[in-house]
């Protein structure tokens, strides 16, 4: 089942693997790249308003929902390297990426990567991966447990297998303000992602190589900033807004950073769509 209203499936390969993606509209591109633990679905109310003025692409990042799910390659640099070629793939050398919770750090890497291709940035209730280790303290533990309990071998694996629908649940019941704002048919959707096989392991190294791989390409790449323009928004009822000064943690990473919260909890394409969309609109268009 899907909610992608108007948007054609497709499978592209891209870096070695099939990655599964929506994409619908015309106009210059954009890119939209999902979080944990989700699919593309998530921009089910997003991504057919804007295919009325772009052509947009949402892919299954690897690892989830229906693209390959191999054993490794989820460090954020093979990750983004999967993203760009999937656009290639599609024809579009150029174009603007949105990005939420583990998409956004997808698309915080593939701007340092591939400066020339992308042409605007939009992250979504994130602050930078080296940000959040650096500045680590109980206050971040306790509001980003499963970034700490996931680094664990082989036992998070287990016991997410053993109760996914209890899990999913629980963690958008716990991150969302909006009651209703994941249908229970959108959540049906990503429970049956998140129980074919291979993807709670992958989504789980995802979270590995930030602790790791990705950590020490950021470290390489501090001098490194973003020179695109960037939009940050956040949830206003989420961890984030809470714990950092958001926006000053994209200004340290980039030229030319705009952004505010946005009254909703983490999952904004889903909670705030209508003012993810109003800002959007001039970022996008300008």
């Amino acid at each position: 089942m899907h909610f992608m209203t108007g948007m054609d499936q497709r499978t592209v390969r891209a870096n070695g693997i099939r990655i599964n993606l929506w994409t619908g509209g015309k106009g210059p591109p954009v890119l939209l790249l999902h979080g944990y633990p989700q699919t593309a679905q998530m921009w089910r109310k997003v991504a057919p308003r804007l295919a009325e003025r772009y052509t947009v692409v949402c892919p299954d990042l690897r690892g989830y929902g229906d693209s390959d799910k191999p054993r490794d390659g989820y460090d954020k640099r093979t990750m983004a390297r999967d993203m760009h070629e999937t656009m290639l793939a599609l024809g579009h050398a150029a174009y603007a990426l949105v990005g939420h919770d583990r998409g956004a750090r997808v698309a915080h890497r593939q701007a340092l990567d591939y400066p020339e291709a992308v042409t605007k940035l939009c992250v979504l209730d994130i602050v930078p991966t080296h940000t959040v280790f650096a500045r680590a303290d109980r206050h971040l533990a306790a509001a980003y447990w499963h970034w700490f309990f996931f680094q664990a071998p082989d036992l998070p694996e287990i016991m997410l297998a053993a109760a996914p629908e209890a899990f999913l649940r629980y963690v958008f019941r716990a991150l969302t303000l909006r009651a209703g704002a994941i249908e229970e048919p959108v959540f049906r959707e990503y429970l049956r992602a998140f129980t074919l096989p291979g993807t709670i392991r992958a989504g789980l190294e995802d979270y590995r190589a930030a602790a790791k791989r990705d950590l020490e390409d950021d470290e390489r790449d501090l001098a490194k900033r973003v020179r695109c323009p960037v939009l940050a928004t956040w949830g206003e009822f989420g961890k984030m807004h809470q714990l950092f000064d958001v926006l000053a943690t994209w200004q340290e990473k980039a030229d030319r950073v705009e952004g505010h919260p946005l009254p909703c909890g983490h999952f904004i394409p889903e909670e705030a769509p209508e003012e993810l969309l109003a800002d959007l609109g001039p970022f996008l268009a300008a």
